[in-house]
């Protein structure tokens, strides 16, 4: 399946509550993507997300149904040390 970065610009910090965390995976769930994993700025206001999505259009649809940003989605390829060794 195809793997996006999406970047997210938080007006606040950004916090989840347990309920919050379960609402954002039945939503994933339903629109076919999974949520990698993230990288959090220092000031928790910007996120980095890994997803495996079929397109970009379920990505921004799951955004909207959550009401967060998705400002900009790159399809990505995984590179590792190992091709350079």
């Amino acid at each position: 399946m195809p793997k996006f970065i999406i970047e997210r610009y938080f007006a606040e910090k950004l916090e989840l509550s347990d309920e919050g965390k379960l609402h954002i995976k039945q939503i994933n769930d339903e629109e076919g993507i999974e949520w990698i994993y993230s990288f959090l700025s220092a000031d928790k206001r910007k996120t980095y997300c890994l997803y495996e999505a079929p397109d970009e259009d379920a990505l921004r649809r799951a955004a909207e149904r959550l009401n967060i940003p998705a400002d900009v989605i790159t399809a990505v390829d995984r590179v590792d040390p190992g091709v350079f060794a």
